[in-house]
């Protein structure tokens, strides 16, 4: 549920406001006034990630002294998980009698979330009101599609639109009531014309019943960290908080169970690639995430050939959802596949899984779908049979254009803003295949038995990694290219995009140099992190989605790529510019920020329609917090390699867990030539 600082919801075109079940929005009013008067706010604040409270003042202005004072508390699945309760608490401060209607207005449009989006609301079923006794029923129908919202509360006047309280208070008094919200949805047979490897009953956006009693064992299972630094401090944990917050419990498998979603409001669905990476990012603190995203993805992974859906035999979900436009298939995605790099890190992160956890058990179980993935990674993904990969949607009117990570329809463009001609090869992805080759030849090696695969694989990456030495290097520049458009020219574009290279180690010795210098060079590097595209060419926008702005996660894996290849005090800057980011959002780092140079602004510029919290942005200190320390399994144990930047000063990690069962770090001091 998404509300402004009073709890109120009022519809808005410019905010995606409401309360939102599996994909559409089940309240687009929810709006509390006294005598028909709205109330302001005095203070509000969450408790854990499924309630909040909002201390308001009546009518009157909060400059006038008020005299009547009410407290919302709102819970979000108290019982079944599908449904919301609204306890209210009206207090008279005055030294008079009073008699006040207190009302809850209310509606549910139904929108679909990419309607809300798109601000396109023309509803092509019928929308009903049925009022019984203490209820009130709302009942969207589209053929056999149905949604419903029922709103009850005992003791009130229940209207189409408003539930109103008669309320006496005596000096001094105080009146409680209570509302609840229950939501549904009822659809008779499942519209996924691909063929899948299980049903979409195994995703149920609800939640547990007692949030309290699980956040504390969630952030009790986590490693304890300590810093000089509070920022740091502060910002771990929020980050813990927010990965519980984004949780989609995975019904199929052990209760607990949950694969982290992608963000709010837009994303609270799967995303194979924010899932993928957020699992990868969390895994020396919450490795549960890994084990079921790997999971969950693999009984969604695609095996058949869907033009509608861009899928093939093999590639790996690229975004899930239940609302009524992939019902009716006017939207594919129910699952939708159009995503070229949620395969190889699939991979990618199957390996890492098991560096660090030893759990052989699920290498072996996946090995089909690892295997599967692998031919799609081989055949399906490249298009001309040239050794990259590319993409090239099928789905001209729905369909995604770009298949990479920065998936907006402007992202892979030259200089001076043409766009790439299709099909794209962006340079990150051939990091990835690269990165999937060596990491499944490791598993096929030790964990299948299978010398002729490892063997192949080893000879096929280090062919590639020869190749994409060359044919992306842009010699005039000293960089390497963005993409290769269809016409296989290089697209000389400088970007965030080479430092993702440096994370999946497919850069030549001698490149790496050039890379490290552009990437923390003042045309890339704002002084609050990595832009995503550098200034100085014409296309360069700093609140551009992808042309200009700053993404924290993609920061975390260039400070990722850096300590790789030995460039300590480089990644440790970008940790210490995130940090000091995500202080200035309440410790929060958002999906996305403006490109701004630092010494243009005090503080980080905020991107205005930034999802927050943000899976893959709640990982990112996570991942930062790694390569600070050095954190490496080896064999049976882990290692650690620090190398601090003089603003942490100290840090401690204890309880690590992994296949050594859990470890302490030892206490790990600033690097004084930092």
């Amino acid at each position: 549920m998404v509300s402004d600082l009073t709890g109120d919801v009022v519809p808005d075109p410019d905010q995606a406001v409401g309360l939102f079940y599996r994909d559409m929005r089940h309240l687009s009013r929810w709006h509390l006034a006294i005598d028909g008067a709205g109330l302001e706010t005095l203070s509000n604040g969450a408790s854990g990630y499924s309630s909040a409270t909002f201390f308001l003042a009546g009518p009157g202005g909060v400059y006038h002294n008020p005299t009547v004072s009410v407290i919302r508390e709102r819970t979000l699945g108290r019982g079944s998980g599908e449904d919301l309760q609204e306890n209210l608490t009206v207090i008279n401060s005055s030294r008079e009698e009073i008699v006040i209607e207190l009302s809850m207005r209310f509606d549910a449009d139904f929108a679909d979330l990419f309607e809300v989006k798109d601000q396109q609301l023309i509803k092509k079923g019928a929308i009903s009101h049925h009022v019984s006794g203490q209820e009130v029923e709302l009942i969207y129908r589209r053929e056999d599609f149905e949604r419903r919202t029922v709103i009850h509360a005992d003791n009130a006047r229940m209207r189409k639109g408003s539930a109103d309280f008669q309320v006496r208070l005596k000096p001094g008094g105080s009146w409680s009531g209570a509302l609840q919200v229950s939501f549904g949805s009822v659809a008779p047979r499942e519209r996924t014309g691909v063929a899948t490897r299980r049903p979409s009953s195994e995703i149920k956006p609800s939640q547990d019943a007692n949030h309290r009693d699980e956040m504390a064992a969630w952030l009790d299972a986590a490693p304890i960290v300590q810093a000089s630094w509070d920022t740091l401090r502060h910002t771990y944990h929020r980050s813990l908080r927010d990965l519980a917050a984004l949780r989609l419990p995975a019904q199929a498998l052990p209760e607990g169970a949950a694969i982290p979603a992608a963000g709010l409001p837009w994303f609270m669905a799967v995303f194979g690639r924010d899932s993928l990476i957020t699992s990868y990012q969390a895994l020396p603190f919450v490795p549960q995430l890994a084990s079921a995203t790997l999971q969950v993805l693999a009984r969604w992974q695609a095996i058949t050939r869907d033009d509608f859906r861009d899928a093939e035999p093999g590639k790996i979900l690229h975004e899930l959802r239940f609302g009524e436009l992939t019902y009716f298939e006017e939207c594919p995605q129910s699952p939708y596949y159009g995503s070229a790099d949620s395969t190889p890190l699939f991979l990618i992160l199957l390996d890492e899984y098991e560096r660090w956890t030893g759990d052989i058990d699920l290498v072996l179980e996946l090995e089909p779908q690892a295997r599967a993935a692998l031919d799609w990674l081989e055949h399906h993904g490249d298009l001309d049979r040239d050794g990259y990969l590319e993409y090239q949607r099928r789905n001209i009117e729905s369909g995604l254009e770009n298949h990479c990570w920065k998936d907006s329809g402007d992202s892979i463009v030259y200089p001076d803003g043409q766009l790439a001609s299709l099909p794209r090869a962006t340079c990150e992805l051939q990091g990835y295949a690269y990165d999937a080759r060596i990491r499944t030849a490791r598993l096929a090696r030790e964990v299948w038995h299978d010398d002729a695969t490892a063997d192949r694989l080893e000879r096929d990456a280090a062919d590639l990694k020869a190749r994409f030495n060359t044919d992306f290097w842009v010699d005039d520049g000293n960089f390497f290219a963005l993409a290769l458009d269809g016409a296989k020219r290089q697209v000389p574009t400088l970007t965030s995009n080479m430092g993702h290279l440096l994370w999946s180690g497919i850069v030549d010795d001698s490149r790496v140099e050039a890379v490290v210098n552009h990437v923390m060079g003042d045309r890339l590097f704002s002084g609050w992190g990595v832009r995503t595209l550098a200034t100085g060419q014409a296309v360069y926008n700093p609140l551009s989605y992808h042309n200009g702005t700053v993404w924290p996660h993609d920061n975390g894996l260039i400070a990722a790529g850096l300590a790789r290849y030995g460039h300590r005090e480089e990644a440790g800057r970008i940790a210490v510019a995130m940090f000091q980011a995500a202080g200035h959002f309440d410790h929060r780092l958002p999906e996305v920020f403006a490109g701004y140079p630092r010494s243009l602004t005090e503080f980080p510029v905020q991107y205005p329609t930034a999802c927050s919290p943000q899976a893959w942005a709640a990982g990112t200190p996570l991942l930062l917090i790694r390569v600070l320390l050095g954190l490496e399994p080896q064999g049976p144990g882990l290692t650690s390699a620090p190398y601090l930047p003089r603003a942490v000063e100290r840090l401690d990690v204890t309880g690590i867990p992994g296949r050594w069962g859990r470890a302490d770090m030892p206490t790990a001091l600033a690097t004084r030539s930092s």
